[in-house]
């Protein structure tokens, strides 16, 4: 009688305490059959790159809906609004689905922290100018406010992804 070869994945180095095998074996059968990736959606990243999306929309939908008096700063925070917006929903779906386990040759912290500071110094500047040529036309105020809101939830997505990018890879380097 001939028994195949088993394979056990753990999730720990071969220098840190190993995991019990059969729980280690049934997490990661588990994780790997779901689609989706149900716990991202409840966590604080999950969470504030809703937040960030919810902020930009509001914010050019505010602006969209408002008399522009100065047609090229508006059409800026618009172009920028929407960019950053699909852009946050590219990264949320990558997450969510988990593509990113499947397209190992592309860095995506490295990917999300290049974009939220590329789109964040963009929005930032976007939303000075909204605000300094708004008049006090309270749609295109509440547009600004809603885009230095977003810059601030960006901001923090910033620190959230350089914490995880390059902390974490200066501890493995130590180790």
């Amino acid at each position: 009688m001939s028994h195949g070869a088993r394979v056990i994945r753990t999730g720990v180095s071969s220098g840190g305490p190993a995991a019990p095998p059969a729980a280690t074996a049934s997490s990661s059968a588990g994780s790997d059959a779901e689609l989706m990736d149900g716990a991202y959606f409840r966590s604080c990243a999950g969470m504030l790159k809703v937040a960030q999306m919810i902020s930009l929309l509001v914010g050019f939908i505010s602006v969209n809906n408002s008399p522009w008096t100065d047609y090229s700063a508006y059409s800026y925070f618009q172009i920028v609004t929407m960019c950053n917006l699909v852009m946050i929903l590219f990264f949320y779906i990558i997450h969510i689905f988990r593509i990113y386990r499947k397209l190992t040759c592309v860095r995506w912290p490295l990917a999300e922290f290049l974009h939220y500071l590329i789109g964040t110094i963009l929005l930032l500047i976007a939303s000075i100018v909204a605000a300094s040529k708004s008049y006090n036309l309270t749609g295109l105020v509440a547009g600004a406010t809603f885009g230095f809101l977003a810059t601030i939830l960006c901001v923090l997505s910033i620190w959230s992804s350089y914490k995880v990018s390059c902390i974490t890879q200066s501890t493995n380097a130590s180790v």
